[in-house]
Parts: structure tokens; C-alpha cells; sequence
């Protein structure tokens, strides 16, 4: 795909994503108006939000939709981007060695301790096959698992559309793509290259600033992060993706407005 075409049908893909998302966000909550199990009126039953006002009690039952609901439009916008350029999987299924969970447990468990800090070469020893007679078959769904056709490599990644994870989270995160990655070791060439990545839609220290999120650093690698701007990039194969998708998004965010406005109209007159 050329570069002038790639550029259009990203940006076609955006306003299509977003023309949808105004249009089934907008229906749905107006045919619930005198649903009492609806998104919004379930939502508004908070004496204390009540007693501040009934717009303040519809804004913020509104917004908590809103969030919820656009994270994962972005969800879905990046996938059908990323099929464009990349093989796409949602799983990763096939046999696990009892060593290679044990090391990653360990390997884990210093990072819990803080005894270690994170690093691609943590878990190279990962790309040993282990002796067929100590596999387990085990099956992850994956958020992203790419192939590039053009270089062969191997791409797992953990997306989170603001990156906000408490310790729990991030632990269970990196176990769960470490073990793909060891499952994608046992299944491929030694030769093919297998890399894995956590990303997020945006920067929630603002674009260009540094990200942060230490309960997220503690477990995974500067190299192993796709934050905003990077993951964008990525997914689109081009220096420019995250320009393209941000300023199509913004010429159409207009439809968004108009549908909060026919929502708001609607329920509060």
C-alpha cells in the first residue's frame, strides 16, 4: 500500500469509526429515556451527585458512559487499522513448559520485590524449546497478536487505552504475554523474532511528556512500551499515524458533540 493511499484509508477508517460510534452512542441512549435499567438512569440514582443539581446528575452519569463507550471505539478503530498492514490474531493457543512458567514466576516475583528492573533480556531464556515431555497446552486471548508480512516478526501487545493499572493487574498482564511468548517460542523458527509490547490510545501526562504509570514500569521495559503517539505509529506502520488518526478524528468530532447534544436535549430538555 503507497503512502498517499495508506493515508486516506486511515483516515477513511477513522470517520467511518467515529460516524458510527455518534450515531449507535446517540440511538442508544435516547431509546432508553424512560428505561429505568437504561445506561444514564441507572446511573443517576446517587442522592449525593442528586443534591448538587439535576445537570451536574446527568453530566456525570453521562461522562462515565462516555469514557467507557469511546475506549472502546479506539479499541476497534486500531484493530481495523492494524489489519491493514499486520497478520491479526486474538488468541494465542499451543504448549507451555512447566520450566518456562516456573521462570516466569521467578522472574515475577523480583519484579514484585523490586530486586530487578525490567528488560527485554529478562526473558530471552524463554526462546529454549523445553523436552516435549513436560508441556502443558494452554490458550490466551490476545488484544493484539501481529505478524508483519513483510519482515516476519512476531508482535504481542497488551493495549489499555489510558494505561491505568493497579499492581495486581500489571503482574497478571506481564505474566500473560510472557507466556504467549514463550508459547510462540515453542511453536516458531529460533530464527523468527518475537517481540512484545504494553500500549495505550494516549498519554495521560499529556503527549511528548513522560509516561509515568510506575505501577506499569515496574513490570514492563521502556523498550516493551508503545505510549500515544508510538502505539499509533505503530499500528499505522508509518512516522505519521498518530497525525493522521488525531486529525481525522478531530474534523469529525463534531458528530460526537451533535449526538451529546441530542442526548442532553433529551433528557433534560
Amino acid at each position: 500500500m503507497g503512502k498517499v493511499s495508506a493515508e486516506k484509508t486511515i483516515r477513511a477508517l477513522v470517520k467511518s469509526n467515529v460516524e458510527t460510534y455518534a450515531t449507535t452512542f446517540s440511538e442508544r441512549h435516547i431509546s432508553e429515556i424512560d428505561n429505568p435499567n437504561g445506561t444514564i438512569n441507572m446511573k443517576i440514582h446517587n442522592v449525593f451527585i442528586a443534591a448538587l443539581g439535576e445537570e451536574t446528575q446527568y453530566y456525570t452519569a453521562l461522562v462515565r458512559s462516555l469514557d467507557s463507550s469511546l475506549g472502546n471505539m479506539l479499541e476497534s478503530l486500531a484493530m481495523n487499522i492494524a489489519k491493514l498492514f499486520y497478520e491479526v490474531h486474538r488468541k494465542v493457543e499451543g504448549p507451555l513448559g512447566i520450566k518456562q512458567m516456573q521462570q516466569i514466576a521467578e522472574l515475577l516475583e523480583e519484579y514484585k520485590r523490586r530486586v530487578r528492573e525490567p528488560s527485554t533480556t529478562d526473558y530471552q531464556n524463554l526462546r529454549e524449546k523445553p523436552p516435549s515431555k513436560n508441556l502443558v497446552n494452554k490458550r490466551h486471548e490476545s488484544d493484539y497478536y501481529l505478524i508483519d508480512p513483510e519482515t516476519k516478526e512476531h508482535y504481542l501487545i497488551e493495549l489499555k487505552i489510558g494505561g491505568d493499572l493497579d499492581n495486581k493487574k500489571a503482574r497478571s498482564e506481564k505474566e500473560a504475554i510472557l507466556e504467549q511468548y514463550a508459547i510462540l517460542s515453542n511453536t516458531l523458527s529460533p530464527k523468527r523474532i518475537i517481540k512484545i509490547f504494553f500500549a495505550t490510545a494516549y498519554n495521560r501526562y499529556g503527549e511528548g511528556k513522560p509516561w509515568k504509570q510506575s505501577r506499569v514500569r515496574q513490570y514492563f521495559a521502556d523498550d516493551e512500551l508503545l505510549i500515544g503517539k508510538d502505539f499509533w505509529n505503530f499500528i499505522c506502520k508509518t512516522h505519521k499515524g498518530y497525525d493522521f488518526v488525531l486529525d481525522e478524528y478531530r474534523k469529525n468530532a463534531y458528530l460526537i458533540k451533535n449526538a451529546l447534544e441530542s442526548i442532553k436535549e433529551t433528557y433534560l430538555g
